[in-house]
């Protein structure tokens, strides 16, 4: 694992041989707002020069990449290549990038546009929820020209980020003199799958001008395969405070200096798991275009990806139902022990399938000379699951349960050491004869999230003198809708298990770039889950879905204006662009569920509630305004050198699912009794952003800058955890039947015996009930230090940048009232250096990002610090044919997260390098 330590020893390194990016855009087009004009070029020197160049030039804070070359970005994956700019770091799901943070803010935080539209998103299985946040890995980064980072908020750019607002580009035919065209095939080979095998990536792209560049089509396809593999070890459900017996835990260890409480965490169960996952992506779009005359442009495009994925795991491990062990001085019981137990066999299989398609129309008209309109539609939709398929199908096999003599395991490693007694078990616990069916579960998740989108807009231009060169104007009017249906089945069975077909692997070598893996689990079920649902069907146990409807429609109605001012300050060149931006918007949330009955005691560690059979419709409203100011500052010195100041107000909407309004019980037996609601009255979190840099520029595109950055952010959004009763379908508070349980309760049966369910004598229940709100502000500043030296004419160069973030409040692992912190703050860099010539390219490049807080809830989640080294080579046979190969994670790093503290493990999670080497032509 790369950790803290290696990070000087791999900056001075990679400043040595490292890769850089190519920052330049395409020919002729320009960005969402035509403020910077972007020129094709190939070659990493040109490309990094030009990069220079836009910087340099732009408006505010804005950093680009580019293709090299028609149909070559730096990386093989967007989110790979948006990485290397600085502020800039992502997150990977299956050792993929698929969505970033920008200055410390994460995927939620961010607005992601193509073409300067706002793109719907319909991800749900990596997110175990709604999110607005684009995901990266869904776009081939063949089909992309470029992409701007907005770190400044301006008027006329779509609000929605605080962190930044990146705009993806595609290519247009008319960016083309006359035809144009490319191809490329490659071969993957993933080393993290077990079947190792060479999967195929082909992509293309043909672009045409007829009747004098009167009309334009392009039409771009790309086709990727992969297959891939994980080993991981964690617990599930994370680590939890005092959930254990206070006579089985030792904690004279804790250092009641900071923990003052002596409150000690116990995970629910340890476990160790094999994903296998196949992945399909298709990505197109057709562009036309047409020109009348040379004053009028008419675009029509159509966006279309296809995604399909989907993993077979299986996963061993055991539960800890009443532990006892050893805490250390954090007060984390590290050597944990639980007495007549038993073992989980557990096959879980994940599908996902999206369809994204976006339809636009784009007509600009230079009315006059100095007067510039345009009038933009787009109507985009991407819906997941949209063939009703099931997301999740999971079955769970045991042991007899108090059959296993003592389970136990030790987190003082990476890893944990993991001690099973089964020698009153004849046979032992992995003999096929001890082990029974437990449960299954099945869950289905189907979202369709809707953006129209109208933008009219204008620019006047001063062909005469003066200080203001250009005024900028415009209106937006925005109708983002998602709906999400969640289907869920869950039940414990007892069925026959002859026909499953179940076996084991030998365990050894499991995961072993982790200290301790020598002393997991000795071996791995295989089986499928989907064998074992069709089993519980053949015996007539499978029952009927528990579904809830929920969405959330947003319509907002914006107005700008803008002016970019020249002049001059003791004869020093001074650029300035003000404006202001003027929002309003309306929000509804609606939840369509049946009321809750009663709850059912229906399992020694499930309280269930049983629903009518006719769903209610339940509908809440809010509405905010906003006005969201911009001034950018910037003064050319002498001999290259810059100066600039920026200030801007920006906003992030709340998440989708906080602004629900259905009501969400998860209760236990004696506690605990939680619930959650959502509330679609939440306010945007707001920032007043401010920006200084200073910056140097050389001839030939080398460049330095330093940067610092300060925010003040309002209106966080915390969980606001209450006590409080919640109401049946007749307005009576719900009651527990569990505390004096009846005979024959509880009774496992799937149909509610009325003996099992609330009644006017048992106890109302007091639930902690969670309801998202603003909550607090905060305030985040950083530095960001760039570099970019070309050797004179030995075709070397090379590229650095760090970036460190901070904040008035980070996360206190003793402090149990924390509801916000920041997640995704962490400091990150980036070294990359390259040679090239006339015949090939070489480059290598290291990204490092230090140990961030993932995720809150009720407990937190950190993801530790990270380093990648990846390698490309390029080798020109011709003016029209090259090869490429690509290597990444090329040292096979992992990654680990962990809870409060390092030993609390979450997640250590094992892949391996990836290699692809591919063949271009260009004509």
């Amino acid at each position: 694992m790369i950790n803290t330590k290696f990070k000087l020893n791999a900056i001075c390194i990679a400043m040595l041989v490292s890769t850089p990016l190519a920052y330049a855009e395409q020919e002729n087009t320009t960005d969402i707002n035509n403020d910077v004009e972007v020129i094709q070029v190939t070659g990493i020197r040109s490309a990094l020069s030009k990069s220079a160049s836009i910087k340099q030039d732009s408006s505010g804070v804005v950093d680009a990449i580019s293709a090299e070359d028609i149909g070559k970005l730096p990386d093989t994956n967007l989110a790979e290549s948006l990485q290397r700019i600085s502020g800039v770091s992502i997150d990977r799901a299956n050792n993929e990038g698929n969505q970033v943070t920008v200055r410390g803010f994460g995927p939620s935080f961010n607005l992601v546009t193509l073409n300067g539209r706002q793109m719907p998103n319909s991800s749900v299985i990596q997110e175990k929820g709604v999110s607005r946040s684009f995901n990266f890995r869904e776009i081939a980064a063949e089909s992309v020209s470029g992409v701007s980072v907005y770190k400044t908020g301006k008027a006329n750019v779509a609000s929605g980020g605080i962190g930044a607002t990146i705009d993806i580009n595609t290519a247009k035919p008319f960016d083309y003199d006359g035809f144009k065209a490319f191809a490329n095939v490659k071969a993957i080979n993933d080393t993290s799958s077990e079947k190792s095998s060479v999967t195929p990536e082909v992509s293309g792209m043909i672009s045409q001008t007829f009747a004098d560049d009167m009309f334009g089509v392009l039409l771009s396809v790309s086709h990727s395969e992969r297959e891939s593999g994980r080993e991981r070890v964690g617990t599930s459900q994370g680590w939890v405070k005092n959930r254990a017996n206070p006579d089985g835990v030792d904690s004279s260890a804790i250092d009641t200096s900071v923990n003052p409480t002596g409150t000690y965490w116990v995970p629910w169960t340890p476990e160790m798991e094999r994903f296998e996952t196949e992945r399909t992506r298709d990505n197109a779009q057709l562009v036309l275009q047409f020109a009348p005359t040379d004053k009028i442009v008419a675009t029509l495009d159509y966006t279309l990806s296809r995604f399909e994925e989907i993993s077979e795991t299986n996963k061993m491990s055991f539960w800890f139902d009443n532990p006892g062990g050893t805490a250390d001085q954090n007060g984390t019981v590290v050597d944990i022990t639980n007495p007549n137990d038993e073992l989980n066999f557990w096959a879980w299989e994940l599908y996902e399938k999206k369809e994204n398609d976006s339809l636009g129309l784009n007509l600009a008209w230079q009315a006059t000379d100095s007067l510039k309109l345009s009038f933009d539609a787009h109507d985009s939709t991407s819906h997941s699951n949209p063939d009703g398929n099931t997301a999740e199908t999971i079955a769970n096999l045991k042991n007899i349960p108090g059959s296993v003599a003592m389970i136990g395991a030790n987190f003082s490693t990476e890893v944990p050491s993991i001690t099973i007694d089964d020698s009153t078990l004849p046979g032992g616990a992995y003999a096929q004869e001890n082990i029974v069916s437990d449960l299954y579960q099945r869950r289905g998740y189907e979202m369709e999230n809707n953006i129209k989108q109208y933008h009219a807009s204008g620019m006047w231009e001063n062909l005469e003198s003066g200080a203001i060169s250009a005024i900028h104007f415009g209106a937006m009017y925005t109708d983002y809708q998602i709906d999400t249906y969640l289907s869920e089945q869950f039940s414990f069975v007892d069925i026959p298990l002859d026909n499953l077909g179940m076996t084991f692997d030998d365990a050894t070598g499991f995961a072993d770039e982790f200290s301790g893996s020598d002393q997991l689990f000795p071996y791995m079920p295989r089986y499928s889950a989907q064998d074992f649902v069709d089993i519980v069907r053949g015996e007539g146990l499978f029952r009927e879905p528990d579904i809830s409807t929920n969405g959330v429609q947003e319509q907002t109605l914006a107005f700008y204006v803008s002016l970019d001012v020249n002049t001059e300050f003791n004869n020093i060149p001074i650029d300035m662009n003000v404006g202001v931006r003027y929002e309003s918007t309306d929000v509804t949330g609606y939840s369509v569920k049946p009321a809750i009955i009663a709850l059912n005691y229906r399992h020694a560690e499930e309280l269930r509630p049983v629903y009518a059979a006719e769903a209610t419709p339940q509908e809440l409203e809010g509405e905010y305004t906003r006005i969201l100011p911009n001034l950018d500052l910037s003064a050319d010195l002498d001999n290259g050198y810059k100066a600039r100041f920026s200030y801007s107000r920006t906003l992030a909407r709340a998440g989708i699912g906080a602004m629900f309004p259905s009501t969400t019980i998860n209760a236990r037996p004696d506690g605990p009794y939680n619930a959650s609601q959502g509330n679609p009255n939440l306010l945007p979190i707001t920032s007043d952003n401010f920006d200084f840099s200073f910056e140097w520029y050389g001839n030939d595109g080398s460049y330095a800058s330093v940067g610092y950055f300060k925010k003040f952010v309002e209106n966080f959004i915390g969980a606001g955890v209450v006590q409080g009763t919640l109401d049946d379908i007749n307005g009576e508070p719900l009651r527990d039947p569990s505390v004096n349980p009846r005979p024959g309760c509880p009774d496992s049966s799937d149909t509610p015996n009325p003996a099992c369910m609330s009644q006017p004598s048992d106890p109302i229940v007091t639930f902690d009930i969670s309801t998202p709100d603003n909550l607090q502000n905060r305030e985040v500043d950083g530095w960001e230090l760039n570099g970019q030296y070309m050797i004179e004419d030995t075709g070397f160069g090379v590229v650095a940048n760090y970036t460190l973030v901070n904040s008035d409040e980070e996360f206190e692992p003793y402090n149990f009232d924390q509801t916000i912190a920041l997640a995704g703050l962490s400091d990150s860099g980036n070294l990359v250096g390259f040679y090239e010539n006339d015949d090939f390219q070489v480059r290598l490049a290291y990204n490092w990002r230090d140990e961030f807080l993932l995720s809150l809830g009720t407990e937190p989640t950190f993801t530790e610090a990270y380093g990648q080294l990846d390698f490309n080579f390029n080798y020109t046979i011709n003016e029209a044919y090259s090869i490429n190969f690509d290597a990444l994670n090329l040292t096979n790093e992992t990654v680990r997260r962990h809870g409060r503290f390092s030993e609390q493990l979450v997640s250590a999670e094992q892949y391996g390098p990836r290699y692809s080497i591919g063949f271009t032509a260009k004509w």
